[in-house]
């Protein structure tokens, strides 16, 4: 039964994001109540999708702190599950630290800021340029690697 529900995850994941952006009951209580159900279903049954959205969701518009870290811990399931945004995420919250769940770890930080840079995300290709370039995140100022991802910026 596990297994189904982790095969239709991902169908699950994108029904719920139709319905959350169509103009359709904006601002219904209803309607937000029932796609951010749909969208914990499918985080619960590892759609990577799934896992980053509700993530972000919970984290950035969620209300209390409890909200904000549990969208942390989403986030980062789907950063570990290769989606780039939320490594990027990530990596700032590791970077800045987030409340006594998450505290502040440079080598976690980079290792996140890495992974997304890797698949191209701007934010992270920026920030390990800054990193490599001004010597932070406890790294020591490297031109070459400054360089390789300034190459990368867009």
């Amino acid at each position: 039964m596990r297994y189904l529900m982790r095969l239709i995850a991902p169908m699950v994941f994108w029904i719920a994001y139709g319905l959350f952006r169509v103009e359709l009951g904006k601002g219904s209580l209803k309607k937000h109540s029932f796609v951010m159900r749909v969208f914990r279903f499918a985080a619960d049954n590892e759609s990577r999708r799934a896992l980053s959205v509700y993530g972000h969701l919970l984290h950035f518009r969620g209300e209390g702190v409890q909200n904000r870290i549990q969208g942390a811990i989403y986030l980062e399931r789907a950063a570990k599950a290769g989606d780039a945004k939320a490594q990027y995420q990530m990596g700032r919250v590791y970077e800045c630290g987030f409340e006594h769940h998450f505290q502040q770890d440079e080598v976690k930080a980079l290792v996140f800021y890495q992974q997304a840079g890797e698949q191209g995300h701007p934010l992270a290709v920026r920030r390990l340029f800054d990193v490599y370039s001004e010597g932070q995140l406890g790294q020591e100022v490297d031109e070459v690697q400054a360089q390789g991802w300034q190459q990368r910026l867009p």
